[in-house]
C-alpha cells in the first residue's frame, strides 16, 4: 500500500513544489509506493487519520501522530542529504 506523504509549506505553492519533486524522485529510485499531498501547513489536521508522514518548510509546533522531517534545507543547500535520508528512513518504516 502506498504511504501517504504531506508536503507542506506556508502557501502550499513554491517551497512545497521543490520538495515534492525530491520526494518524487527517492521514491522512484527506491521503488516505494507513495501518495504525495501537496498542501498548505494549516491544511495538515486534516490527513491526521490518513498521513504516514509530514515533510514541511514551515514552522510547526503541534504534535502529529506521524513523523514530521523538516526540509529547510531543500530550500538553502546545506544538510539536503541528511534530510533524503531521514525522509526515505520513515518512508522504508
Amino acid at each position: 500500500m502506498a504511504k501517504q506523504v504531506l508536503v507542506a509549506c506556508g502557501a502550499g505553492i513554491a517551497t512545497s513544489t521543490v520538495v515534492n519533486s525530491a520526494i518524487e524522485e527517492m521514491a522512484k529510485e527506491n521503488n516505494l509506493k507513495i501518495d504525495l499531498k501537496q498542501i498548505k501547513i494549516a491544511e495538515v489536521g486534516s490527513y491526521e487519520d490518513t498521513a504516514d508522514l509530514l515533510v514541511t518548510t514551515a514552522m510547526t509546533k503541534k504534535e502529529y501522530p506521524f513523523p514530521v522531517i523538516n526540509a529547510r534545507s531543500f530550500l538553502t543547500g546545506i544538510g539536503v542529504e541528511d534530510t533524503r535520508k531521514q525522509i526515505l528512513e520513515a518512508l522504508k518504516k
